[in-house]
């Protein structure tokens, strides 16, 4: 049974909470930590949770804590997971993982050295349809993939974290971070030969942004996000033989098969469901990596949140676009 302590008792924290007391078998909400008491005591009230402390240095120190999940924003995640690690616990941090590759890296480090677990929560990269996608791919039925398009949009930009680059805000590591991921699952481990990329900065931080990436095989990738409208979230992959539509990239609701003809023909339409909600893979993986020693999920493996983070450094830089500790 692994022991979860939530850090940040936010609109995620309590998705991730509503997630974990469904799944008793497996894991079990032993603690919460806010910087505001009464927030962390009316969060331990709606999920039954036995201690709520009014700040993170008492779950550091919980002994009946595994696990911290950390549901802050971006600019927090590094310094709260150095610290978690410190005090021998594993860690599973929200997207952005960090705010840049240099401190994932500080925090794999740390990590590798204290033989703890620490993993990124980005829930598209653990659920089946991931593997459904990967399957239709390597079957051959869309042929070569050579191109492929994501896009993802919500009306955020009046929220704080946000708004503000000191919180490491901006589109891009929010939402932005979600179609990226897309489009390299389905590109698979090629590497990428150029990225470029526009963006409109408002305050700091990146409203909306398009970027392209073409790897080394030949496919091209194109990539929109928005923080101020909401799009149609497909994301589709383009074959010499057929199309792959997902419906929601953030999260996958269907996927749809596409001939290759000049009037494509709908051939399959397969639509995803989940035991609970989508974010118990994330979860559960996580558990049995601890159990059985893993210091890293197959899912998201260390290397590729660090190619991440190093494509959205390489996008930033070509904005002229710092975020958080690089204001300093």
């Amino acid at each position: 049974m692994l022991r979860i302590g939530i850090l940040g008792c936010g609109n995620i924290a309590g998705t991730l909470a509503g997630t974990m007391v469904r799944m008793p078998d497996t894991l079990k909400i032993t603690a919460c930590a806010s910087r505001d008491r009464e927030k962390a005591v009316e969060f331990a009230s709606r999920f039954d949770i036995q201690k709520a402390y009014g700040s993170y240095e008492e779950l550091y120190e919980d002994p009946d804590v595994d696990l911290i999940y950390i549901a802050t924003p971006h600019s927090h995640h590094k310094q709260q997971m150095l610290d978690a690690l410190s005090n021998g616990k594993n860690v599973l941090s929200e997207k952005a993982f960090t705010v840049n590759e240099k401190e994932a890296m500080e925090v794999f480090e740390l990590a590798k050295a204290e033989k703890l677990f620490a993993g990124e929560a980005i829930w598209t990269r653990y659920m089946p349809s991931r593997r459904m996608i990967d399957g239709i791919i390597a079957s051959g039925r869309i042929g070569k993939v050579v191109s492929i398009s994501a896009n993802l949009g919500y009306k955020i930009f009046h929220k704080e974290r946000i708004r503000d680059p000191h919180l490491a805000g901006g589109a891009l590591l929010d939402v932005g971070i979600y179609p990226l991921n897309f489009a390299l699952m389905a590109a698979g481990n090629d590497s990428i030969k150029s990225l470029t990329g526009l963006a409109v900065e408002e305050g700091g931080v990146d409203v909306r942004s398009s970027f392209s990436l073409v790897f080394s095989s030949g496919v091209a990738a194109s990539v929109y996000s928005d923080s101020q409208t909401v799009t149609d979230r497909r994301g589709i992959i383009y074959g010499t033989e057929g199309v792959i539509e997902v419906k929601n990239v953030n999260n996958p609701e269907e996927i749809r098969i596409y001939s290759g003809d000049r009037n494509p023909e709908l051939l399959e339409t397969i639509p995803i469901t989940h035991e609970i909600n989508g974010y118990e893979y994330e979860l559960k993986e996580a558990a049995d990596c601890i159990a059985n020693g893993a210091l890293e999920p197959e899912s998201m493996p260390w290397n590729e949140t660090l190619r991440v983070m190093r494509i959205m450094d390489s996008l930033r830089s070509i904005w002229g676009i710092k975020l958080a500790s690089e204001l300093e």
